[in-house]
């Protein structure tokens, strides 16, 4: 009988801790797969007593006898990949066994990475926060249709297909007066392609349908957070890609009637990472206090994290917009220590103040978040391993938000490792 594709995506601006989620899934499923973005996005995994960041690979690596996708709608850097995978290495894994890539994912050049920077630069005051790893710019060739894939590695044309879009990208460069080496990297992303060759390449739509068409369970992981869609973010300070539900479907070749259960994660307060619209932000003592406890810089990029309370306008679109089935909330623990605890369950728009609890087509200027206070719980919640022994502060604080949200919250993560989760 045809199984159905679970997904877990990120509902706010990403860094939601889905790394640790899909690793704590994954003992479910006998195959994880990513659908889109590039190593721009970390996903944290914590156990044994020990940290991993993995970038490009999906987070079931280090689940014994899983197979891992890494789907078309991914953009990919053979040289990140390469580190990744001799990290992994030394851990006793070896990723060849257990990872399959889609011949239609887009490869990440290092002139990208160039044209990242050198974007980022003319922007000036205006600038998106990009994190400079050249994920916008190969979306950009994507999308104009003069990319590289991974398919084309095999070419015998390889490299004059290289030379030609790396030619377009030095014109490109050239016009935006940047300063730059047109060899940098180039030696050692040459070396991780022949690294890559070694690697089981597949028609990622054939593999995923023809696996769950067995009968065998899949997982499917985004990377970034639903506010960074492309469509449905923030824009324009958003990322490249679909990081929305709609993403699953054109990043692994499936339909939507192939989709099952959509897990969404939250955390319990709201972060954000480079520029843009952050309704909730608190630029004072609380906000530190946020960033302080929840460790609140990123995974990759180790940039601090802007913070704030929970939005739950744009917590209940994004789980709209995702027609999301369960709920995951990251994080609680960190919130131990308040006295008072507030979410954001309406916005004050415009001049004249029109209050509602619509997400605004700009949500750049003249929003005002309307709260709803709580009683803190002011208990150490990092051990607590069942729901009963969860404060009754804590148990109104969530039922407040199932019933705003419509969804039940399934998952409660009470830290960072494995074993802090529990499931309702």
């Amino acid at each position: 009988m045809s199984k159905k594709l679970d997904v877990v995506l990120g509902l706010q601006w990403g860094d939601e801790g889905k790394g640790k989620i899909v690793d704590v899934l994954a003992s479910r499923y006998p195959a994880v797969a990513r659908f889109q973005g590039g190593p721009n996005a970390g996903h944290s995994l914590h156990f044994d007593g020990k940290s991993f960041v993995v970038r490009s690979i999906p987070s079931g690596i280090f689940r014994e006898g899983s197979t891992n996708v890494i789907g078309n709608g991914v953009v990919l850097d053979p040289v990140t990949f390469k580190e990744e995978c001799e990290n992994i290495l030394k851990t006793g894994i070896d990723p060849k066994g257990k990872l399959v890539i889609s011949r239609k994912a887009h490869l990440i050049l290092p002139t990208h990475r160039l044209l990242d920077a050198a974007y980022e630069a003319a922007a000036g005051k205006g600038k998106i926060g990009s994190t400079l790893k050249g994920i916008g710019p190969t979306y950009t060739d994507k999308i104009s249709r003069h990319g590289l894939r991974v398919g084309d590695i095999l070419s015998p044309d390889f490299r004059s297909l290289f030379a030609a879009l790396k030619s377009r990208h030095l014109q490109l460069l050239n016009d935006l007066h940047f300063d730059f080496d047109p060899d940098k990297g180039e030696a050692e992303w040459m070396e991780a392609i022949e690294y890559l060759k070694q690697f089981k390449l597949v028609d990622c739509e054939f593999f995923v349908n023809g696996w769950l068409s067995e009968g065998k369970g899949m997982l499917a992981e985004g990377a970034q957070g639903s506010m960074l869609d492309v469509d449905y973010g923030s824009y324009p300070f958003v990322t490249s890609s679909s990081t929305t539900i709609g993403g699953v479907c054109t990043g692994l070749g499936v339909p939507p009637s192939r989709v099952g259960k959509v897990f969404g994660i939250f955390k319990a307060y709201c972060t954000r990472v480079g520029s843009g619209p952050f309704p909730t932000e608190l630029n004072d003592e609380t906000g530190e206090t946020l960033r302080r406890v929840g460790h609140e810089f990123g995974a990759v990029t180790g940039r601090p994290r802007r913070c704030g309370w929970l939005d739950l306008v744009a917590l209940k679109y994004a789980v709209m917009v995702d027609g999301v089935t369960d709920l995951i909330m990251m994080k609680s623990d960190c919130l131990d220590d308040f006295d008072t605890i507030k979410v954001c369950t309406s916005y004050k728009v415009g001049p004249e103040g029109k209050e509602t609890n619509e997400l605004p087509y700009d949500i750049t200027a003249g929003i005002e978040p309307v709260y709803t206070e709580f009683k803190g719980w002011k208990k150490d919640l990092t051990g607590v391993r069942t729901e009963s022994g969860l404060p009754q502060e804590f148990k109104d604080y969530v039922k407040f938000m199932e019933d705003y949200l419509g969804v039940p919250i399934s998952i409660i993560s009470l830290g960072p490792d494995r074993e802090a989760t529990i499931e309702r």
